[in-house]
């Protein structure tokens, strides 16, 4: 390895797995889908999803958590547990301006933007709440965050769609590259699961129609996938310099070695039908750490349980690291959080090369004969990991990879 190597020294996980790092890890390990049908979908096409079960904003202990979108509420409970497991205290910096915040979001505040015109439409505009803008843009998560641990360094959002939790682990670590920043919180988090959302992904036939069977709906690489179940919630990892990690006396949990970003330039919803722009970004994260594709030992795959996606996505694994390189997808268990998907899979890849333990993909019972790498399925496997590779691609053409090492 020649890169350049971010510590994460922190992990925080709000998913549908569990709210907290190790009960999504536990779940995800032991491959137990959590799909399920909800009531406030009740009418659409599709009316299950993964959602964060029993969240409740009030355990923030923030008076004013009512005015913080689903969205900016699981990024700071994320952030939060992130920053604890690294064994930092927020708003006790030595010099806040040398902490950043970079947290993406595919959709932001849409829960509060479909009320909030539903308000316009049947209340008229004088009913519409002023906190409309403050809960819904796409860069409330980042700054609610900043102000919640009073991080006054670099503040962003990167909108990559479902590239943006990866692609705001890889800004964060070139801040650190920079010496722009000595602690960056990054990542991403999304709670997409509303009318507008589910109606619309349903129209462009993208989710599964498996509503008998919603613990199968989810299927990554299996022959009889029909299309993804939505997901949401927020993975936040603490990133720092090896150096400052170990002026703390912090051991990392893993390292952040190479990242790679890319665009298709195809189709705003349809993947290069060879993956160019997918495998752009994954050599890019391999000619960033100084590594061949065969040092890869894992791949967490974007793998949505889409047609297209996972024979392309397979295909580009198979060209870049051969057919024998373990692969799996977590979004049998946790469905596609959009635009929290990169960061969620990034801690999962952590997890991996700190645990040894490579996660199946769970709804996975018959792998398609298209796809010609080694899925995981049916169980976890028990084995090391040296070096582990996280894909996350996004509608219009968006790519992003990291490869995740050991600490």
């Amino acid at each position: 390895m020649t890169g350049f190597a971010a510590a994460i020294t922190g992990t925080g996980l709000v998913t549908s797995a569990g709210a907290g790092v190790e009960e999504s890890w536990d779940r995800v390990v032991a491959g137990k889908p959590t799909a399920a049908h909800h009531a406030c979908l009740d009418g659409l096409p599709v009316t299950m999803a993964c959602r964060v079960p029993g969240f409740d904003a009030a355990r923030l202990g923030v008076r004013d958590a009512w005015q913080w979108d689903r969205y900016t509420q699981f990024a700071i409970a994320a952030a939060r547990e992130a920053l604890e497991r690294a064994g930092l205290t927020p708003g006790s910096w030595d010099d806040s301006s040398r902490v950043a915040v970079i947290l993406g979001s595919g959709a932001g505040g849409t829960a509060t933007l479909e009320e909030q015109h539903r308000v316009l439409i049947e209340e008229g505009p004088s009913e519409v709440s002023p906190m409309t803008l403050p809960m819904g843009l796409l860069n409330m998560a980042a700054g609610q965050v900043a102000i919640d641990i009073g991080a006054n360094g670099p503040c962003m959002a990167p909108c990559t769609a479902c590239a943006a939790g990866a692609s705001a682990i890889g800004l964060g670590r070139e801040l650190i590259r920079s010496g722009l920043a000595d602690i960056v919180v990054a990542g991403g988090s999304e709670a997409p699961a509303t009318p507008l959302y589910v109606s619309a992904f349903a129209r462009m036939r993208a989710l599964s129609r498996r509503l008998d069977d919603p613990d199968s709906a989810s299927r990554p690489f299996d022959a009889g996938r029909d299309g993804f179940v939505l997901g949401e919630g927020a993975g936040v990892v603490v990133l720092e310099s090896e150096e400052h990690a170990r002026a703390r006396g912090v051991r990392p949990v893993a390292r952040v070695i190479g990242y790679g970003a890319s665009a298709d330039a195809h189709h705003v919803t349809s993947p290069h039908p060879e993956g160019r722009g997918a495998e752009l970004a994954v050599r890019a994260a391999l000619a960033d750490a100084g590594l061949t594709g065969r040092d890869i030992g894992y791949v967490n795959a974007h793998g949505t349980s889409t047609p297209l996606n996972d024979v392309i996505e397979a295909g580009v694994i198979r060209r870049v690291a051969g057919t024998d390189v373990r692969v799996s997808s977590t979004k049998g268990v946790t469905g596609h959080p959009l635009g929290a998907a990169g960061s969620v899979e990034a801690v999962f890849a952590a997890l991996t090369v700190r645990d040894g333990v490579i996660p199946p993909s769970a709804g996975t019972t018959e792998v398609d004969p298209r796809v010609e790498v080694d899925v995981v399925h049916g169980a976890a496997l028990h084995e090391r990991v040296e070096v582990a590779l996280t894909n996350s691609f996004g509608f219009g053409g968006q790519n992003a990879a990291l490869l995740i090492a050991s600490a």
